[in-house]
């Protein structure tokens, strides 16, 4: 028996109060945890703002300038073609790349200990900006994974 497709409702999210930005919202809440979006939003207000004062220049042209040079262009996924698992590279749209942008700079944050959180994530926002640092690293084994593989690039139609 066919299954009707169910559209999922979304809450849509709503702009920060700093910088009225949705970027800023979704990175809030990728770092919240249990909750606390107040501790979220104080990590990456400190963060953004101590970046800012370290690289002298506006939070939200730091933010947009370290989620386009970790953003990846390409990125791989697996096919099961013919009884084989192909690593098939494709193409990544521009939400994805943002996703896995934030994403990749908030996991290596957290992943260096040692200091608060929102000087971590300052660190690595700085990394990235000046791309270097541990998210550009993911960045780029990323893109030689997909070159790495471009011989199933055909594969990506299926």
């Amino acid at each position: 028996m066919a299954r009707g497709h169910l559209k999922i409702k979304r809450k849509a999210i709503q702009p920060d109060a700093k910088f009225s930005s949705l970027v800023v919202t979704k990175m809030i809440n990728y770092i919240m945890k249990n909750g606390k979006k107040t501790v979220a939003e104080k990590i990456v207000y400190q963060s953004l703002d101590q970046a800012a004062l370290t690289l002298k220049a506006e939070p939200m042209e730091i933010l947009d300038t370290v989620l386009k040079n970790v953003g990846p262009l390409v990125e791989v996924k697996s096919k099961r073609i013919g009884g084989a698992n192909y690593q098939v590279p494709m193409e990544v749209s521009r939400d994805r790349k943002n996703t896995l942008a934030m994403r990749w700079v908030i996991g290596a944050a957290q992943g260096s200990k040692g200091k608060p959180m929102a000087q971590k994530l300052a660190l690595e926002m700085i990394s990235a900006y000046n791309n270097e640092g541990a998210a550009i690293k993911k960045k780029d084994d990323t893109h030689r994974m997909a070159e790495a593989n471009k011989a199933f690039a055909h594969f990506a139609r299926f």
